[in-house]
């Protein structure tokens, strides 16, 4: 049963291949605008941080707009569903750029992390609103070609935001990173505007306001317990526990309000869906692997390479070539066959070879051979993450598909959570004795360097004696490799999971054709 009632219209909104390019191209805008603020500001943080004087709490500007992106993934999903995704959608656009003018302009630390948070609340909505579009107003079996290009967005952006925010920083200003977003913003604003021509609704159940306020709070606990755990606080301090315990709380009390609401923000009958139930199971464990194994290894290819943090994006291009790669390939296949079960699994696959290849790492493996490492894991990630995107769509009916879609998102970005905090525990811990060993086997090179084992830079380490060097690079390499191992069995589990999502005929109707909202340029079919 339909949550929603259409407004009423004369007629409906016909879908022709000139307009649906058009509304393609303010989503594509939007997209480019929130996947480029998450690479370019990563490089130029140490200067940002280091002229607002936030050393001490560098990784707030991370955790806010993480925080808020995730939170808002799931309200914007829903609220699309039940009230149209247009005004949504330049909702995002304006508050994504004011929110960049803002921590332009900020003179203090705590201004920009609150401004960097509202960025987040822009992002979020951007990345879940654009897939549910494309979804809205192209069907499942001609989504590929579209959805191919949304994918690549990111790859683009991986490499030419850390190239961007590098030269800012380096060259003219910090402030220039979020300056740029303006310019890109207003067009994406104006684009969205006049293409965006998609109908809004009016809910005819009260939404689930408490349901938004409880996930809201569990997202928040979830995210501060694994950023927090084993770093800011040991894992059984009060602080943690007591975090833990109200999380448990927090979880128990939503699915009561699911079950009893009338529009339930998250519908636990979803839940009764199986192909739901694995693409979300999916997202998670790839995330966790995915966010895990990349979140650290920019740090060892600087240390290895003595690459400035600008530089570094350009050792992460083969990942990029590679899921860009097999993520047009795959959905080119799709698009003429409209068989898609086998990419997945194949996807695992290929995760859990590239994670055995990356075991093999040491302090004297070649950058062809790393280069080839990272191809690989960008190859299996590009025939999983956007497919069980599609795959999810084409399983829910047409009123739930922003619902479905930014749920598949959330699991995928709690798993990424979870995986960095395990991950990032056992990366320090082994790190900070691999460098206290180095320290200690050359006393005499450390202190003529007059070296700190937490204050080390590339640059610094790249010429320093080869000794000391090579134990450093060596002490990276020991505390990195082995979590290779413990995310092996978890692309494994990608695997079976993938196994068993049923195949379903990809829909030859748009959502918004489904829903009786617009009718195809061809279809020859009267309005009703």
């Amino acid at each position: 049963m339909t949550a929603t009632t259409i407004d009423p219209s004369p007629t409906p909104i016909v879908l022709t291949q000139k307009r649906i390019w058009l509304i393609f191209s303010a989503l594509i805008a939007g997209m480019f605008l929130a996947s480029l603020d998450q690479t370019i500001v990563g490089t130029a943080m140490p200067t940002i941080v280091g002229d607002l004087g936030g050393i001490s709490n560098m990784a707030w500007t991370a955790t806010s707009y993480l925080l808020a992106t995730t939170i808002v993934m799931p309200i914007y999903g829903k609220f699309g569903d039940l009230f149209g995704r247009r005004w949504l959608f330049l909702f995002a656009i304006a508050v994504f750029t004011a929110a960049s003018v803002g921590a332009a302009l900020s003179t203090g630390f705590w201004e920009f992390v609150a401004f960097r948070g509202l960025q987040g609340v822009g992002g979020g909505g951007l990345m879940i609103l654009a897939q549910a579009i494309i979804a809205d107003v192209v069907p499942a079996k001609d989504r590929g070609k579209y959805m191919a290009p949304m994918g690549a967005i990111f790859g683009i952006t991986s490499v030419a935001g850390p190239l961007l925010g590098g030269f800012f920083a380096d060259s003219l200003s910090w402030r220039w990173c979020f300056w740029l977003n303006v310019p890109f913003g207003l067009a994406a604003l104006v684009i969205a505007y006049k293409s965006l021509a998609i109908p809004s609704h009016r809910p005819k159940a009260k939404p689930d306001y408490l349901g938004v306020l409880l996930m809201s709070s569990a997202t928040t606990l979830l995210i501060l317990v694994t950023d927090w755990g084993g770093k800011q606080y040991a894992w059984g301090s009060a602080v943690i526990v007591s975090m833990i315990v109200a999380l448990v709380l927090v979880v128990a009390a939503f699915v009561v309000v699911e079950a009893r609401a009338e529009e339930p923000m998250l519908p636990l009958w979803l839940f009764r869906n199986r192909t739901f139930v694995l693409t979300s199971a999916i997202g998670l464990v790839v995330g966790l692997v995915m966010f895990a194994a990349l979140g650290f290894l920019p740090t060892y290819l600087q240390m290895a390479t003595g690459a400035t943090a600008a530089v570094s994006g350009l050792l992460l291009i083969p990942m990029m070539i590679g899921m860009m790669a097999t993520l047009i390939t795959s959905m080119n296949a799709i698009n003429k066959t409209g068989r898609y079960r086998v990419y997945p699994p194949l996807g695992a696959l290929v995760m859990v070879a590239s994670m055995l290849w990356l075991t093999r790492l040491d302090a004297h493996t070649s950058m062809w051979v790393i280069g080839g490492m990272l191809f690989a894991v960008g190859a299996g990630l590009g025939l999983i993450m956007q497919i069980i995107v599609l795959v999810v769509q084409n399983a829910v009916s047409p009123d739930q598909i922003g619902t479905a879609t930014s749920a598949n998102n959330y699991f995928r970005e709690m798993g990424g959570a979870i995986g960095v905090s395990i991950f990032g525990s056992i990366f320090t811990h082994r790190l900070t004795d691999g460098l206290t060993d180095a320290f200690r086997a050359h006393p005499q090179e450390a202190m003529a360097a007059h070296l700190d084992p937490g204050s080390l830079v590339p640059t610094v380490v790249k010429h320093l004696p080869t000794g000391l060097h090579d134990a450093i690079v060596g002490a990276y390499v020991h505390a990195l490799v082995p979590g290779f191992w413990y995310l092996i069995p978890g692309a494994l589990v990608a695997f079976l999971l993938a196994l068993f999502i049923p195949h379903l005929k990809l829909s030859d109707q748009a959502g918004m054709v489904a829903r009786g909202e617009a009718v195809l340029e061809e279809d020859p079919s009267p309005a009703r």
